[in-house]
């Protein structure tokens, strides 16, 4: 095997060029549990500065920041109080310029999050809109509507919010009387904007505007098939319409709705006023037949592929997954976008760890307590290694979540008085919700927060965190941080154009395929090793003689 590059060995993509994200390596940041600059136990933005070197390090082409505005955290940040802001906790704009500069020196390109389905409550918008009363222009921003039953009591209709419990909450007004109900899919404080508003539009595409001429190079559009919704009455029962998540579902009343689509023509006007264009991606749950919309040249440009985060460790449904997402790359002219793990669901360290059958379903083991000891960790870094080569082989680009580079684990056993995601308290405690993989990652081997501040952490870190910490796998070459960071830098040397052929092996455990310039990666997801072509080894997840791939293992060879 021949000896790993480092990042210093190979050169930074052309910050200038229109295609950059194409094939880009985009590492996700959660704020508040990145890095914690003044000890009061919430990463923020200094932090993250203070961290570029280490991102450089590891050889990524981007960050994408997750929600850092001004917000009572009652979802973590996507209840957003000033799209124009930055969280007093977190920072302030001066030192948002600070970081967007250290990383752009860096060649690092910046993107954030931008969340248009709904506002916090808090927003000036909804505290005038509660203000000003039924029939105001104010309250016309957001989906306020009259109770059913003679008192007005009863909910306009019974469908089910994200979090649990209904989608509508009915407000006091002004006089002390109940009154209004308003629309919210998430959280009761976040409450769902009306796209209808010409208002609402003109206000978004100032948003966009606003951190593009500040350096933002994208943008990253929550639950973007939410936006235009249909409220006209009778309402379809919740029981017919579900939450309208990979459904297909033209005319479905408040998912993925053609309209929203005229939204997204008028802000890719916006991202192509700039050179180069800033790029988006949309988090869209649809129906396969509706992604290629959010995908298009004239939209957002790209869409998430979130299928992998529900596949087991098989070769059969990787191969299907990527045949899948790559037909739709095709389709829409974008290219594909590859992601194991999230802010969002338990890390896939942990599902790949979990006894057979039930990485997809690892939220009931989260549910049942989230007992390590029920994790083979053994074999879930083995497989998350394995895994990660697949990705990282692929054309398209790639989206790491922070934490992920040191094999860091779900911390599933978090007790219930530190929980703070709003399905578990929604929902009584019946859903423990995704703070477990939001747990502030650790830089050091010991210390109050394991480095991440000088005075603890948000949500409580577990013994075993220090060694998982990046100092403890710095200097260790078989490390998972080293590993990725030979991983990344190889990959920026052998990537070229987005072509993909597969390679059929009598194994079908096996999954293999090459790129341009004759490299292939090969995968071997079964138990029992495999024999190997003969070829020279660039990179392997695991140990290999030459002459036979163990089990659970991927090679890149040439």
């Amino acid at each position: 095997m021949r000896e790993r590059p480092t990042r210093s060995d190979v050169t930074l993509k052309d910050l200038e060029s229109p295609d950059w994200w194409r094939q880009a390596v985009v590492y996700q940041v959660y704020p508040r549990s990145f890095a914690d600059s003044n000890g009061d136990g919430i990463g923020d933005l200094p932090g993250i500065t203070s961290r570029v070197p280490y991102l450089r390090e590891l050889g990524i082409d981007a960050v994408w920041l997750s929600p850092f505005y001004p917000s009572e955290l009652a979802d973590g940040g996507y209840d957003v109080a000033d799209y124009r802001d930055v969280d007093p906790r977190l920072g302030t704009l001066d030192d948002f310029d600070t970081m967007a500069a250290a990383l752009h020196d860096a060649g690092i390109k910046l993107i954030v999050d931008i969340v248009p389905n709904h506002t916090s409550d808090q927003h000036e918008w909804f505290q005038a809109a509660l203000a000003a009363g039924p029939g105001s222009p104010e309250r016309a921003r957001y989906h306020f509507v009259e109770g059913k039953g003679p008192d007005g009591d009863q909910p306009p209709n019974d469908w089910q919010s994200h979090f649990g419990g209904g989608v509508w909450e009915r407000v006091v007004e002004a006089d002390g009387t109940p009154g209004q109900w308003y629309l919210h899919f998430f959280a009761r404080e976040q409450p769902d904007l009306n796209w209808d508003n010409p208002e609402v539009r003109a206000d978004f595409e100032k948003t966009l505007r606003f951190w593009s001429d500040r350096g933002v190079d994208g943008f990253r559009i929550d639950v973007a098939h939410y936006l235009t919704k249909d409220l006209r009455e009778p309402f379809a029962p919740f029981s017919e319409v579900g939450l309208g998540e990979n459904v297909e579902a033209h005319g479905h009343p408040f998912s993925d709705r053609d309209e929203v689509h005229d939204v997204y023509r008028a802000w890719r006007k916006v991202f192509d006023e700039y050179t180069p264009p800033r790029i988006a991606v949309a988090e869209a749950w649809v129906h396969r037949s509706r992604v290629a919309r959010y995908a298009s040249p004239e939209g957002l440009g790209q869409s998430f592929n979130f299928d992998l985060l529900l596949a087991e460790f098989d070769a059969s449904e990787f191969r299907d997954v990527i045949q899948d997402s790559l037909e739709l790359a095709a389709e829409s002219g974008s290219s594909s976008t590859w992601v194991l793990s999230n802010h969002d669901v338990v890390r896939h360290a942990t599902r790949y760890g979990l006894p057979a059958g039930s990485g997809r379903h690892a939220k009931d083991w989260v549910r049942s307590g989230g007992s390590p000891d029920d994790v083979d960790t053994e074999r879930g870094d083995r497989r998350a290694r394995a895994a990660t080569l697949v990705l990282l082989a692929l054309p398209g680009s790639t989206y790491l979540y922070q934490g992920e580079e040191l094999g860091l684990h779900e911390v599933g056993d978090i007790p219930g008085d530190a929980r703070q995601d709003p399905t578990y308290f929604r929902t009584g405690g019946a859903e423990f919700g995704r703070d477990g993989c939001r747990v502030p990652l650790p830089w050091t081997k010991d210390g109050p927060s394991f480095g991440f501040g000088s005075n603890g952490a948000h949500l409580p870190q577990p013994t075993w965190f220090g060694d998982y910490s990046a100092a403890a796998e710095e200097a260790a070459p078989c490390s998972m941080l080293s590993f990725y960071r030979a991983a990344l830098a190889l990959r920026e040397t052998l990537q070229t154009d987005e072509s993909l052929t597969w390679i059929e092996h009598p194994s079908p455990d096996v999954l293999a395929f090459e790129r341009p310039n004759g490299w292939r990666s090969i995968t071997n997801f079964g138990a029992v090793p495999v024999d190997m072509p003969d070829g020279e080894v660039l990179l392997a997840s695991a140990p290999v003689d030459g002459s036979t791939l163990p089990g659970e293992t991927t090679v890149w060879m040439r």
